[in-house]
């Protein structure tokens, strides 16, 4: 990848689950290497199906998706980005689905070509990262929303990834879970896109912000000047 070459790009994207009903329009969106940008959108604006054509779950009917210096097209593109690109999904039940949280911490990096006792040994270090020493072999869906946010943060982080895609993070924390999470996150170095509707998550992350609407990013600027303009908030439903 070229010096200075953004991890992800989107150029001109459009897609839709309905023809003639586009979600997203002609999108235009970059992240580069260590940055953190947070993109900002009503309900239904496209924000999940953005994250999701990013790792080629869905995939456009237009417009381009390069990542990691590479043009994705075909769904074999895409294996290495889903290897690079960690996606949290914004309903952890999409993400947690083996009987213990030791199983689902270290499924990904079984996947990936560690040993057994390998993926479990990065496993535990991920969950005590995050304070979460003591939950291997908690049973995955008794835990609390808040936990399984949690733990699939810890699933993610567990692949090693060179980016975060994150789905609304903080949803189903409480004010302490909440800011644990959000001073671990300020710790990374991985190139971060954030979708939330946590403002003040926004402003403790990221330096760049993107607004979606309309199926296409309709302003896009420095944090404290984006989220100082009231009335571009209000006109997006943001605050």
């Amino acid at each position: 990848m070229a010096l200075g070459q953004p991890l992800i790009r989107l150029a001109g994207v459009r897609f839709a689950y309905v023809p003639d009903r586009p979600v997203l329009d002609g999108v235009e969106l970059s992240l580069g290497a260590g940055e953190r940008v947070a993109l900002l959108g009503a309900n239904g604006s496209g924000k999940t199906t953005l994250l999701h054509v990013i790792v080629g779950l869905l995939h456009p009917q237009a417009g381009h998706v390069e990542a990691f210096g590479r043009p994705r097209r075909a769904e074999g593109d895409f294996h290495e980005v889903r290897r690079r690109a960690g996606l949290l999904f914004q309903d952890p039940e999409d993400q947690l689905f083996c009987p213990t949280v030791i199983e689902d911490v270290a499924f990904g990096p079984i996947n990936l070509g560690l040993t057994q006792s390998e993926a479990l040994a990065v496993a535990s270090q991920t969950l005590s990262a995050l304070a979460l020493g003591g939950y291997e072999d908690r049973i995955t869906y008794k835990l609390s929303g808040g936990e399984k946010r949690l733990v699939s943060l810890a699933a993610v982080l567990a692949m090693k990834p060179d980016v975060l895609l994150l789905d609304e993070p903080t949803g189903n924390l409480d004010a302490r879970a909440r800011g644990r999470l959000i001073d671990i996150l300020a710790d990374r170095q991985e190139g971060m896109l954030l979708v939330t509707h946590d403002l003040d998550m926004v402003r403790a992350l990221t330096k760049r912000t993107a607004v979606l609407a309309g199926g296409t990013v309709r302003a896009e600027g420095a944090t404290e000047e984006l989220l100082a303009d009231t009335a571009l908030l209000d006109a997006h439903g943001l605050r």
